[in-house]
């Protein structure tokens, strides 16, 4: 069993959970729907594919750098054309985040591989928000999904780093699959069952999370932007 890390960054991302007409809504953290659908378009699966592999694969994220909500206000015409609909988006600007799934070793090697080299275009909740630089951060084998995500080294951007510096430590939440019900603190609607348009299908998936502790290093030295390229 092994889990593999995904570093989701860029400028917007969008992560709706209970998203409802002309309001589109997004959490403060990646759903597991999300990170499935992104994990499933590099796969070059289709929307009437079977994702239950997937959807079984434990999942948690670490929030790196939290970012901020920001909204969009834009009206369309009607169907029509006789009157105007007022729509309201909402993204999250300048976030960063380290997801991980945890499951079957051949799985997770073959979603290591189609990220890096993806089968459909990649974006962070919606397609107006695609990923900027590396997503795929790797397999740690033989690790468990908490140990991975609290071993890895942050990822928040440097000039968000050092604001820090003077705290030494900095404090970062994970929020993840409760392995049993009656262990979770929460639930959220983003358990994915189908992404087939004719009938989407989504059910409760059990929440826990927890907080701890990680030094505050800040990377020095030139910016390299050919290191994005070395997988390829």
């Amino acid at each position: 069993m092994n889990t593999v890390l995904l570093r989701l960054a860029g400028p917007l991302q969008s992560w709706g959970a209970s998203s409802k007409f002309g309001r589109r809504t997004t959490e403060r953290e990646p759903t597991k729907s999300g990170v499935i659908g992104l994990v499933a378009a590099a796969l070059g699966r289709r929307r009437e594919d079977n994702i239950d592999d997937l959807a079984k694969l434990k999942f948690g994220v670490r929030i790196d750098q939290a970012g901020r909500v920001m909204g969009d206000y834009h009206t369309v015409k009607s169907d029509d054309g006789k009157q105007l609909v007022n729509g309201y988006r909402y993204y999250l600007e300048d976030a960063v985040f380290l997801a991980g799934l945890y499951g079957d070793g051949m799985l997770i090697s073959e979603i290591a591989r189609a990220i890096v080299n993806p089968q459909f275009p990649l974006f962070l909740g919606r397609r107006s928000c695609p990923p900027a630089g590396r997503i795929c951060l790797g397999i740690r084998e033989n690790m468990t999904l908490l140990d991975a995500l609290k071993a890895e080294p942050w990822q928040a951007g440097n000039w968000y780093q050092r604001k820090f510096l003077k705290n030494d430590n900095v404090n970062l939440k994970i929020i993840m699959d409760a392995d049993n019900i009656s262990y979770a603190q929460f639930t959220m609607r983003d358990m994915p069952v189908s992404f087939n348009q004719e009938h989407r299908k989504f059910t409760y998936r059990p929440r826990e999370q927890q907080y701890f502790t990680m030094p505050v290093t800040v990377h020095s030295g030139k910016h390299d932007p050919f290191i994005y390229l070395e997988d390829a």
